[in-house]
């Protein structure tokens, strides 16, 4: 899961308030833009630059964000930006990391070091590969446990969880169709918890598919579809449970297919 480079912004007018504008511009457009790839709820993304715009003297900033785009203007300065998003993950230490910068703007923090801040927020590490593919492998065994299932299923549903992640994270290195990338990471998973059955090693073929995918559903999506449509949000709710849809129609049609085959 990775940002993007953060956006270079041209005003019209360079020497404006000697760049002053232009930074808070740059500042809070960053922000939003850090916090919509990293899952955080739009209408928080929204509050987020508001707040940044009018702390550092913006008395008439305007932002519309949607799960794909971010729009943001300062009517007072005739300043407008259109930034496309066209990656979305769950990098919520970047969200809470961006919201403690917030927080200490609000509290009185200088120009110049918010925009350092920013810069070192950017530059955050996302998790490493084998990491996330362990995390898959763990998430598997605790839901088959959570589940009450049998504990010679134990190393099918740590296999399976680890090879879910492993096939959907190493395809989204090469397509950001996520719905093919969940899609066969289910397929996986099904043959795997499949072949460990049938060889005898196994006992409930359900308990173990239903762990193992568990890494791959969209939890956070969903909860953040919840979140807007109570929060009045209803283009953004309708987005992101449509797209919570999507995947677990992936997740669905990958576990269906070896069952229709087997």
């Amino acid at each position: 899961m990775t940002t993007s480079e953060l956006e270079v912004l041209e005003t019209p007018d360079e020497s404006l308030k000697e760049g002053y504008v232009r930074d808070v511009f740059y500042l809070a457009v960053n922000c939003g833009k850090m916090m919509l790839e990293s899952g955080a709820e739009t209408y928080r993304i929204e509050d987020t630059m508001m707040r940044i715009s009018k702390k550092y003297g913006i008395t008439d900033p305007q932002v519309f964000v949607t799960p794909t785009v971010i729009i943001f203007s300062m009517n007072e300065y005739s300043l407008t930006q259109t930034v496309r998003i066209d990656y979305r993950g769950n990098h919520l230490e970047k969200v809470e990391n961006i919201n403690t910068l917030s927080r200490k703007i609000a509290g009185g923090m200088p120009l110049k070091k918010a925009l350092d801040e920013v810069e070192t927020i950017h530059d955050t590490l996302v998790f490493p590969f084998w990491l996330m593919v362990a995390a898959g492998g763990l998430v598997g065994l605790l839901f088959l446990l959570l589940f009450n299932g049998h504990l010679s299923d134990l190393p099918a549903a740590v296999i399976g969880g680890a090879a879910g992640v492993f096939v959907m994270e190493g395809l989204l290195r090469y397509t950001r169709v996520k719905f093919f990338t969940e899609f066969f990471a289910a397929l996986v998973i099904s043959i795997v918890s499949y072949i460990y059955v049938s060889l005898g090693f196994g006992v409930n073929l359900d308990t173990i598919i239903i762990s193992s995918v568990m890494p791959l559903v969209p939890g956070v999506l969903i909860t953040n579809a919840v979140r807007e449509m109570i929060r009045g949000h209803l283009l953004a709710g309708t987005m992101k449970g449509a797209e919570a849809a999507l995947t677990s129609a992936a997740i669905g049609a990958g576990v269906g297919l070896v069952f229709m085959v087997i």
